[in-house]
């Protein structure tokens, strides 16, 4: 590409990376002000003030309030369940279920919004995230519950429902951000404290890896 043409894609470049960073600006205020109030409290006003746009640039990105809700949602289940693909039928069960629960504890620690938004749709009923936890989701579990399923057939980790054993590591690790206020009144601690999340890890690890004969 010559001088000319490096100048005419640069500005082209520029706009498409603004835009993306505006994009992610929208997304990021969005959770915070739907984990908070949740898609019927919330406002476009609020959102579009906090990702420090106005509404009318918002909504370029976003065609309305149940749009930007949705790719939220999206976007917090990507993030949520991405460490689940690190299962891999090839690995050490125990390593790689102790690797699982330290990224989950620590999505727990580093994004509480994101779960907390979670757990607010999936108590509602998931009315607008249905069609993801039946398509994406479910190929997800299905396909790591087939790789606990050849571990305990191979003898490598005791007999226990795959599927039952993933929402049991979702329901512990989760807990500490769904209910953080709770944790933080009862001991005192939350994950923030370096000491408290190394211990909070090794806890659970012990207890899953326990039940399944590896501990």
């Amino acid at each position: 590409m010559d001088r000319a043409g490096e100048a005419a894609a640069g500005p082209g470049r520029r706009r498409r990376r603004d835009g993306a960073l505006r994009r992610d600006a929208v997304l990021d205020a969005g959770l915070a002000v739907f984990s908070t109030l949740g898609l019927h409290g919330a406002s476009l006003d609020q959102i579009a003030e906090r990702a420090g746009l106005s509404k009318t640039n918002l909504l370029y990105y976003f065609a309305s309030k149940e749009a930007l809700y949705l790719a939220v949602l999206q976007r917090v289940l990507t993030v949520w369940l991405d460490p689940l693909q690190a299962l891999d039928a090839g690995s050490e069960p125990a390593d790689a279920l102790k690797a699982y629960i330290r990224a989950k504890m620590t999505l727990s620690r580093d994004a509480p919004q994101a779960s907390r938004l979670f757990c607010l749709e999936i108590v509602q009923g998931a009315p607008l995230l249905r069609a993801e936890l039946a398509g994406p989701l479910r190929a997800l579990v299905d396909a790591k519950a087939a790789v606990l399923g050849s571990w305990i057939a191979q003898g490598r980790i005791g007999p226990h429902d795959p599927r039952h054993l993933i929402f049991s590591i979702w329901a512990i690790t989760q807990h500490y951000a769904d209910f953080a206020v709770q944790v933080e009144a009862v001991t005192g601690r939350d994950l923030s404290d370096p000491d408290f999340f190394e211990a909070t890890v090794a806890s659970t690890q012990r207890l899953v890896l326990a039940g399944l004969g590896l501990a």
